[in-house]
């Protein structure tokens, strides 16, 4: 119920596209534009997508599907003011379009017309949604009634109160007019009940409590919130806190940057929302809140990052580049634009993004963890090693990123066969995080690898296993532990899981293969061997695909031999 209202407008039509048919109503349509420009929005093209339906508008330039369409791709690759005229030819058109409806409300508020705002959804009752509610609150405060800017927003947070949102603003509007003992009231009672307002919701707090002289407060709900992992933008604010000083309240400082706050908390409420068309929500979303406020470096951060989900590289790097170095937040920037390009198969310019940063920040282990993470991933483990070595003596301890460089620098000093390295550092991140299931199911499968602590690496393996039950790579380093402990009955039951949970990896059948051999299961163990090399390909490095075609040649028992290991004891036979 509450994502339904929430994208109650806007969902009409996407709709339309991913769900219907051909929408086309002229047989004068250029229908290959049209059919190109589909495959690439739903390939999410969004730039193969405006081009395609341009070139079909030009044959139909009155068709309503062809113009939403062009509105919505147009918004994808950034391009508010080009869509504005089109969102305005299908209102003008007679068009219900929920997607027009945003855009042009989006004009009207960049050109500070609250009037026209408050008009135009008083004659458009058909497409009202959570964004069109919140619009028309700020709008209010726009064309200077701030009762009844405050009364709009109340109504919301009575009858929705979608995460907290009608309450969040309302403290944002009092925030902005000076009422900061009840901007604050607001903003306390939600973080205490639970709202989810993110990042953005703390520091627009923090900076309340500081115009009320409250500084330790302030410094406080920094600490609950964010630990001891401040970035350099909350290091920079905490400075100020700290020295006394009062930070200015700048979260919102005109009802068009309310306005563009309404479109990024929609836009953060489905980022977190799992649903197969919340990217492309938040993606609108993120876009309008840039176009209304350049500034919103939140918006552009979350727009960068949900075309890099969807694989818009270039796209994405644009993005990332719209963040001026000025701001405390371009290393955040750099360090998504050095994933993007990594993702896009260009790990030597995302490496070099890195170490320009760490000649201008030399001090912040969040980008030495960044490039460890890219060395690693290129399988430079020796700079890993190096590079995270530094990240740690950066760290402060008691930080909630301590546990994880551990784990990646042990991780590191495994693939380098520096097992004593290796053991101390996956030991030390149990003593930070002795639950962490990821790092009990590495340290405890290296052991059974290894044949050593084979009790103890199997209570490892099971307290990960009950922590992720549905993860087929612990089930398997479960099954595995067993296999050589020879509980072979157990390691089947437990190995035939975890192929059920990753039936293409090659591993994992091919452990199940060893167990079915064990038991006695000799067709069984071929065919699950064979099924091993059918699932190898490039990412496999740690496949022996040799021993496994011997295997299947001469015998699990027989390669034991060869290889200077006893035979295993087999249950029975079924030659």
């Amino acid at each position: 119920m509450i994502m339904r209202v929430l994208h109650r407008s806007l969902t009409i039509m996407l709709v339309v596209w991913f769900a219907s048919g051909n929408p086309m109503a002229s047989a004068d349509v250029s229908y290959g534009s049209y059919l190109a420009g589909r495959s690439a929005l739903q390939n999410s093209d969004y730039t193969a997508a405006a081009h395609y339906f341009g070139q079909a508008l030009e044959t139909d330039p009155n068709n309503h599907e062809l113009l939403q369409s062009m509105v919505f791709a147009l918004l994808a690759i950034g391009e508010v003011d080009r869509a504005l005229p089109i969102a305005e030819r299908l209102e003008d058109q007679g068009a219900q379009s929920g997607i027009a409806d945003l855009v042009i409300l989006s004009g009207m508020a960049k050109t500070g017309e609250f009037a026209s705002i408050l008009n135009h959804q008083a004659t458009n009752s058909g497409l009202v949604g959570a964004a069109e509610e919140l619009i028309v609150a700020w709008a209010h405060k726009g064309a200077g009634s701030v009762i009844k800017s405050l009364d709009s927003f109340d109504q919301l947070a009575a009858r929705d109160n979608i995460f907290g949102i009608g309450k969040y603003h309302k403290g944002l509007a009092l925030a902005l007019v000076g009422d900061f003992e009840r901007a604050e009231a607001i903003l306390a009672e939600d973080m205490g009940g639970g709202l989810s307002i993110g990042r953005r919701g703390v520091i627009a707090r923090i900076e309340i409590l500081s115009q009320l002289d409250r500084n330790a407060d302030a410094l406080q709900v920094l600490g609950q919130f964010f630990g001891k992992d401040f970035d350099l933008s909350l290091s920079q604010k905490a400075a100020i806190l700290r020295s006394g000083d009062t930070l200015p309240f700048d979260h919102v400082t005109s009802v068009q940057e309310g306005i563009a706050e309404v479109f990024f908390s929609l836009a953060a409420i489905y980022d977190e929302a799992d649903q197969e068309v919340a990217p492309i929500h938040s993606l609108i979303y993120g876009r309008l809140a840039a176009d209304l406020r350049p500034t919103h470096v939140d918006a552009i951060l979350l727009v960068a990052q949900i075309l890099d989900e969807l694989e818009q590289f270039e796209l994405a790097i644009d993005t990332y580049k719209l963040v001026p170095k000025t701001s405390p937040d371009f290393v955040v920037a750099e360090q998504g634009r050095a994933s993007t390009l990594n993702g896009a198969d260009k790990s030597d310019a995302a490496i070099e993004v890195l170490n320009r940063l760490i000649v201008d920040y030399p001090n912040l282990p969040s980008v030495y963890s960044a490039l460890g993470g890219l060395y690693r991933e290129g399988k430079d483990y020796k700079r890993a090693v190096a590079v995270y070595d530094r990240a740690i003596e950066l760290t402060a301890e008691g930080s909630r990123s301590e546990w994880y460089l551990y784990f990646v620098r042990g991780i590191s000093h495994e693939r380098l066969g520096q097992w004593e390295q290796a053991e101390s550092d996956f030991r030390r991140t149990l003593a930070i995080r002795p639950q962490e299931p990821g790092v009990l199911n590495y340290l405890g499968y290296s052991m059974v690898e290894k044949g050593i602590n084979l009790d103890e690496a199997l209570d490892m393996i099971q307290s990960a296993v009950a922590a992720r039950p549905n993860s087929g790579h612990i089930v398997d380093s479960l099954g595995w532990v067993l296999y050589r402990l020879g509980r072979y009955d157990e390691a089947v039951e437990h190995l035939e899981r975890a192929v059920e949970l990753e039936p293409t990896d090659p591993v994992i059948n091919d452990h199940l293969g060893d167990a079915y051999w064990a038991e006695g299961r000799i067709r069984e163990a071929e065919f699950q061997w064979k099924r091993a090399l059918s699932y190898v390909d490039e990412s496999s490095a740690d496949v022996n695909q040799e021993r496994i075609r011997r295997k299947i040649d001469i015998g699990l028992d027989s390669l034991l031999a060869e290889e200077g290991a006893p035979p295993l004891s087999m249950a029975g036979d079924d030659l």
